[in-house]
């Protein structure tokens, strides 16, 4: 495929996604609702006898996912242009983990992780179909375009669910999330299609926890002098402190207090300190400053602390047993000892069937 993809195409890719700004509440009046799903956004342009899969920041997905192009072909006519996002569904719900695993650059391992654990591509709208471009039509319309397109479509391929009852999004909230989902998604019914704006709402659940404060890193604007991010522990049922994530969002004032307060922590932090191997050479994969593929080079070095503060954030949901987006943090817990920060404290959410929430809330014909 050449590097402009689809010349002459009537949607020719690079297209911005349409983005969504956050509500703690699910909005009530003319809204689609869908849920909102945890893996790659990427939007498939198909053309003749090819498809191209786009990123969320406008690069090439076809590499990664072999196994999903052929689907797409099948699943898609010529001239049609589809949003969506491209998840791993497990039995025990959607796996991110193993969805950044793919993005490897041995063609062999990519290979070799299509075939042991495949991909889903999940549509969720529609910005072409026959060679026209429809993204100035209304949410509602381009929906019942999508339906109708995709009413026959076999797996890996998928429709997402959608339902224009609050009460029942509502619901989804709750019930979605042990199937490894991230929320709901609102759009205006009447809403066009608006790349790179934020026009759409996304519903994410809110919890605090809290956790110890064992270590930081340094922004990258002010060594020595500002703090970018502290790195966050739980202590699990083996009474030892695991890296859970981090909170990092602080204005510059905020930051530069942060490096005089957490100073005295700083002297013999590392003698006793329950991370001391990870500021070995042996780095592993759950090492709080450790370099991986994901990283791109980003200087992710940090500072151990003592063990005395405890901080309460808010979070969304977890990944395995970290955090899978950074906390927010709220606010210094003095009255707490850090022994007394452990997994146990966690909401545990019961686990749902991938497979009810492919079939809930399909709008009629």
């Amino acid at each position: 495929m050449s590097d402009t993809p689809f010349a002459g195409f009537v949607l020719p890719p690079p297209i911005e996604p349409m983005l969504a700004k956050i509500s703690e509440t699910i909005p009530g009046g003319p809204f689609l609702y869908e849920p909102k799903w945890d893996g790659f956004r990427a939007i498939v342009f198909r053309h003749g006898d090819e498809v191209y899969i786009q990123s969320r920041d406008s690069k090439p997905l076809n590499r990664y996912f072999p196994e999903l192009c052929a689907a797409l072909i099948a699943a898609l006519p010529s001239g049609a242009v589809v949003d969506g996002e491209i998840v791993i569904a497990t039995p025990d719900g959607l796996d991110f983990d193993a969805l950044q695993m793919r993005l490897h650059p041995a063609a062999s391992r990519v290979a070799k992780l299509a075939a042991a654990i495949p991909t889903s591509f999940v549509a969720f709208d529609l910005l072409a179909v026959n060679d026209t471009d429809i993204r100035e039509s209304p949410q509602r319309e381009r929906r019942a375009r999508l339906e109708q397109l995709l009413r026959d479509v076999q797996r890996p391929v998928h429709l997402t669910p959608m339902t224009r009852d609050a009460a029942l999004a509502t619901d989804w909230l709750n019930r979605f999330e042990g199937a490894g989902l991230d929320g709901v998604i609102a759009k205006p019914e009447d809403g066009t299609y608006q790349p790179g704006k934020r026009a759409m709402f996304k519903i994410k659940h809110a919890r605090t926890a809290d956790c110890v404060v064992a270590g930081f890193r340094w922004h990258v604007k002010g060594p020595n002098e500002l703090v970018g991010s502290l790195l966050l522990g739980l202590y699990d049922a083996q009474g030892v402190l695991q890296h859970v994530g981090v909170t990092s969002a602080f204005t510059t004032v905020v930051r530069r207090e942060l490096a005089r307060e957490l100073e005295p922590l700083r002297k013999d932090a590392l003698k006793d300190h329950p991370w001391r191997a990870w500021a070995s050479s042996e780095v592993t994969s759950r090492m709080p400053g450790g370099q991986s593929r994901w990283s791109s080079g980003k200087d992710l070095s940090w500072e151990p602390l003592r063990i005395e503060r405890v901080c309460e954030v808010k979070y969304d949901h977890m990944q395995g047993d970290r955090f899978r987006h950074a906390a927010v943090f709220q606010r210094w817990r003095p009255d707490k000892p850090p022994s007394a920060c452990g997994y146990d404290q966690l909401e545990v959410t019961t686990p749902y069937e991938l497979s009810k929430v492919f079939g809930a809330g399909q709008s009629p014909d």
